[in-house]
């Protein structure tokens, strides 16, 4: 059974950003403690990919110190999906997706 949770570790962001392709897929930010504060995704109409959508999404969020990622061709879906699980985990979307209305998962 593939894991719906995002659960690679954390990256620095800084360094992590300067080593980033055009790949399309999705990202989570993390403040210092680990806490997941955004979701985001890197579309077709991303510019540079990953790369620039987090980019976009750090200069949005001075509170962004982490960040992991997953390449995938089915970014959209797959963000819906780790909105969904992160809401069925805790409850509420990461406070920088509070504005998203989502669906619901019982991902157990």
């Amino acid at each position: 059974m593939p894991a719906v949770r995002l659960t690679k570790p954390w990256l620095p962001l800084a360094p992590t950003l300067a080593k980033l392709g055009g790949q399309l897929g999705v990202f989570q930010l993390a403040d210092e403690d680990d806490n997941i504060i955004y979701i985001g995704y890197a579309g077709g109409n991303s510019l540079f990919g990953l790369r620039s959508a987090i980019n976009q999404a750090t200069s949005d969020i001075p509170t962004a110190a982490k960040v992991r990622i997953e390449v995938t061709s089915a970014y959209h879906s797959r963000f819906k999906e780790l909105l969904m699980v992160h809401k069925a985990d805790y409850d509420e979307l990461p406070v920088c997706n509070a504005d998203i209305n989502i669906g619901k998962l019982s991902p157990n």
